[in-house]
Formats: structure tokens, C-alpha cells, sequence
């Protein structure tokens, strides 16, 4: 059965063609014979308020399986990826990152890795495990995460995680498009 596959990702990397890369990469004889779906928005929301772009957001995650997240420079530090982020994880998606600066941009150049957003996010645990606050880091200390509040999860985590805060990176996976060999191993990453 095809995957269902949210792509998070930083506009410019769109713009710069390395997000566009992954995304289309297994499209030659169309989106069925790829294997999975694009549920992308990034198109339908330019220009849209914050309410309206997590409704979108929202909706368009509820038919996915997975998120990738394209890590680019700059995508850690998005507001909206960092919620495509964590309302994933909510939903119970499958989550993993994807580094892309080392796909060739307009430019012909590729660039050094950005930052992984997974270690910029995390979770608070409660002491029975059954409670997730999200956080992120902000201003040099961990902070609740404003754009969504903690909630009861369906299956209480390890009694070796209660109690704790853990960064995302305890949970999510992360490749190098280029150097882990994405085009041929995408549909692996994403099982």
C-alpha cells in the first residue's frame, strides 16, 4: 500500500530546487508508481494567517502516515515546520529528517548541513508517562511550546523515559539525502 508523505520543509529550499529533489524524485512515471503521496501545502499557503495555516496544516496531515522533514539551513528555526513537526508526532506519524544541502542547488553548489530541528524540540514527560508537554528551545533554555498544548498519549512511554525531558532526536531518525543514497533509499526510510 502507498505511503502517505507530508513534506515539512523551509520555502527557500523550494526555491532553491534541493526540496523540490526529494519530493519529485520517483515521479517519472507518476505519483502511484512512486509509492507514496505528497501531501505538501506549501503552495496553498503563502499569505495565509496563523489560524487559518494550522487548519491547513491540520487537515492536510490527517491522510499521511509520515512526515519527512527537509532539513535545510534554516528550517530549525521555522514556526511552521516546528508545528508540522510536533502536530505529526500528536497524530502519530512516523517522523523522520531528511538533510539537503548536500543536493545542488540553482546554483550548482551544495552547502554544509543545516541544523537538525529535532534537537531544537522536545517533549516533557510526566511522572506515570502517560502526559507529553512539547518544548523547544528559545532564547537559551527550554520553554513550553506555545503553538501546541500538552496532551495524554495513547500508549504511557518506558518507565525509562517518565519523568524526563527528551530532545526528538531520542525518537526521530535523520539521513543525508546525498551521502545515504535518498533516491534509492527513501521508500526504506519512510516503511
Amino acid at each position: 500500500m502507498a505511503k502517505r508523505v507530508y513534506f515539512a520543509f523551509h520555502y527557500q529550499d523550494v526555491i532553491d530546487f534541493r526540496a523540490n529533489v526529494v519530493r519529485k524524485h520517483n515521479f517519472t512515471e507518476g505519483v502511484e508508481s512512486a509509492g507514496y503521496y505528497d501531501h505538501s501545502i506549501w503552495e496553498t499557503a503563502k499569505n495565509t494567517n496563523a489560524l487559518t495555516l494550522k487548519r491547513l496544516i491540520d487537515a492536510e496531515l490527517e491522510n499521511t502516515s509520515v512526515t519527512a522533514v527537509l532539513i535545510g539551513s534554516d528550517t530549525w528555526a521555522r514556526r511552521w515546520v516546528r508545528y508540522e513537526l510536533m502536530k505529526s508526532i500528536k497524530r502519530g506519524n512516523r517522523v523522520l529528517g531528511i538533510h539537503i544541502n548536500g543536493i545542488k542547488g540553482k546554483d550548482e553548489k551544495a552547502k554544509p548541513l543545516g541544523p537538525d530541528p529535532f534537537n531544537n524540540l522536545g517533549f516533557e514527560i510526566s511522572n506515570d508517562g502517560t502526559v507529553v508537554k512539547p518544548t523547544e528551545w528559545k532564547d537559551g533554555a527550554w520553554r513550553y511550546y506555545s503553538d501546541l498544548e500538552g496532551y495524554q498519549v495513547s500508549t504511557a512511554q518506558p518507565q525509562a523515559n517518565r519523568g524526563l525531558h527528551l530532545r526528538l532526536t531520542h525518537w526521530c531518525s535523520t539521513y543525508d539525502w546525498v551521502e545515504n543514497r535518498g533516491y534509492e533509499n527513501f521508500d526504506a526510510w519512510i516503511a
